[in-house]
């Protein structure tokens, strides 16, 4: 489970196995969120039908985030509403072949590999954000 900012950097993880429910990973995913230093007075986590159960309603209200989480049984792209941000960065995450098919036997070096992933998504979100948004004298007339 990966969290990410408004524009899909990726601010955190928690990697398990594949075949594994991910109703055990909202809790150890808001907890890194204490690392990343201050934030904003009003957080909405954003999260899809797998979620949606009062445990998670619950372990949000105590974390004091807002959750807006897609109801079992509707149509899912009607309610992913902000998931795009996520779905988009998991699919820059699967761009890297090494990381659709791990076969790593140790914890640390699939950490590397997505760490190192996760530094190349954030210098091309910004790198697309800057060129969009800000002009200058010797700026090349194509897009990189």
């Amino acid at each position: 489970m990966a969290f990410v900012e408004g524009y899909g950097i990726p601010l955190g993880r928690v990697l398990t196995g594949g075949n594994r429910h991910d109703s055990p990973l909202p809790a150890p995913t808001l907890d890194q969120l204490g690392g990343l230093g201050p934030l904003p007075d009003e957080i909405t986590v954003h999260l899809d039908s797998g979620y949606d159960s009062g445990t998670t309603r619950t372990l949000l209200a105590e974390r004091g985030l807002t959750g807006d989480i897609a109801t079992k049984g509707d149509n899912a792209p009607i309610q992913a509403g902000q998931r795009r941000h996520v779905e988009r960065t998991s699919a820059w995450h699967n761009a890297f072949n090494r990381l659709q098919r791990c076969y790593e036997r140790h914890g640390i070096v699939i950490d590397a590999f997505f760490d190192l992933a996760d530094t190349i998504i954030t210098l091309r979100a910004l790198i697309r954000r800057v060129w969009t948004l800000y002009r200058w004298d010797i700026r090349p007339t194509k897009r990189p």
